[in-house]
């Protein structure tokens, strides 16, 4: 959406539209970063090892991008933008569910009892 928003824009609509810092570092290409300009890093990551923990940082991760183009489609009246705004709200819908669904599938595995069976050593055999 940035390509296609800053395509044929000329450089004072660049300016005007407060995206003059963007352009002159990317030009019109996508550069993953916040809206305040911090770029991605692997430490917007959350980890922790446990799947419970885990599953519900997904969960909150999903809730939370679904806010952003929540923010974002309240910006704009172009439909060009909405569209895809609006799919990509509806994909975190579709993640925030399916995580839900392995949250639940873990937990209920967690609360089945489990019969570890040792085998029988050989020299018993005899």
């Amino acid at each position: 959406m940035v390509r296609q928003l800053l395509k044929n824009a000329t450089p004072e609509q660049i300016m005007e539209a407060g995206a003059a810092g963007y352009y002159t570092d990317h030009d019109n290409g996508v550069y993953p970063a916040s809206a305040s300009g911090t770029p991605f890093t692997a430490a917007a990551l959350q980890v922790k090892g446990d799947p419970i923990v885990d599953l519900t940082e997904n969960l909150a991760a999903e809730q939370k991008a679904r806010g952003t183009y929540e923010h974002l489609l309240n910006m704009t009246d172009d439909p060009d933008i909405i569209e895809p705004l609006k799919f990509l709200r509806e994909r975190e819908v579709v993640h925030f569910q399916r995580f839900g669904e392995a949250l639940r599938i873990v937990q209920d595995y967690l609360q089945e009892p489990h019969l570890y069976v040792m085998p029988k050593p050989e020299f018993m055999n005899q």
